[in-house]
């Protein structure tokens, strides 16, 4: 071996430990903490949003060498061999398998756009067509409906009548006032009611449904509108997403063969 093999032996040897001690963030009653668990955990975190910043990487870095502290602590009192850590490590075991199995379905099967358009155009079909924007006054008797009937033909304020007797803890303090909805956000009986008015009228009799009897009156309709595909396709994308996985699920529980009984089906 001549001269110059021999100090770049050396110069390895010198090396190798710095190259080593580059991977661990501390050393712990001898055991080494890999700079890896810093990564971990950091990963983690940004992945829930947070930004890798500084304080962030000093923060997982204490995190780690406190946790390798506790965790020499625990090994040392051989909670390692207890039954109540046997049962937890089990439960998460499953939960970080049947985690990943469903993070590598989606990863595998994405939403894609042609879905969320199709979507799209299930939702808004659903949701076309005539919104009503009505008010109304609940009682809980035939009679009180039919002598505020006769207080609005005279002239009475629908909305203040409202205030007073409604006993619709919703819609009273508004002067009845129940916004723009489709009909069959409503009971029946109510919806027909109000689609069968014209704008600005009431209902000439009492309406009777489960909750007492109403006066409707219509303040007016429109064509519901429903917003553009590019404003609501991140959300329908990740309708798509759930959708596919609550099928795949669904699927994984059918084909297996068990004696169970499902408590909900």
């Amino acid at each position: 071996m001549n001269l110059k093999s021999t100090a770049a032996l050396a110069a390895a040897a010198i090396l190798l430990p710095l190259a080593v001690q580059a991977q661990n963030v501390a050393v712990v009653n001898g055991k080494p903490v890999q700079k890896a668990r810093v990564d971990m955990l950091i990963k983690q975190a940004t992945k829930g949003g947070q930004p890798a910043t500084p304080e962030l990487q000093a923060r997982a870095r204490d995190e780690v060498v406190m946790r390798e502290i506790f965790v020499q602590e625990a090994e040392k009192k051989g909670i390692l061999t207890s039954a109540a850590y046997k049962e937890q490590m089990e439960l998460l075991r499953q939960t970080v398998l049947i985690r990943e199995l469903f993070e590598d379905y989606k990863k595998k099967h994405p939403a894609t756009e042609e879905e969320a358009k199709a979507e799209y155009e299930k939702v808004k079909a659903a949701q076309s067509g005539t919104e009503y924007r009505a008010r109304h006054i609940l009682v809980e008797n035939e009679d009180d409906a039919k002598k505020l009937i006769a207080q609005i033909k005279a002239g009475g304020s629908f909305e203040e009548l409202a205030k007073k007797n409604s006993k619709d803890p919703g819609s009273a303090e508004n002067g009845g006032d129940l916004d723009f909805a489709k009909p069959d956000s409503y009971v029946p009986e109510f919806s027909a009611a109000m689609t069968a008015l014209k704008k600005g009228e009431i209902t000439e009799t009492p309406v009777k449904t489960q909750f007492g009897y109403h006066i409707i009156k219509l303040e007016e309709s429109r064509e519901a509108s429903f917003p553009a595909f590019d404003e609501v396709k991140p959300q329908l994308m990740q309708r798509v997403e759930q959708t596919k996985l609550q099928k795949y699920q669904d699927d994984l529980k059918k084909a297996a063969k068990t004696d169970y009984k499902w408590a909900q089906q």
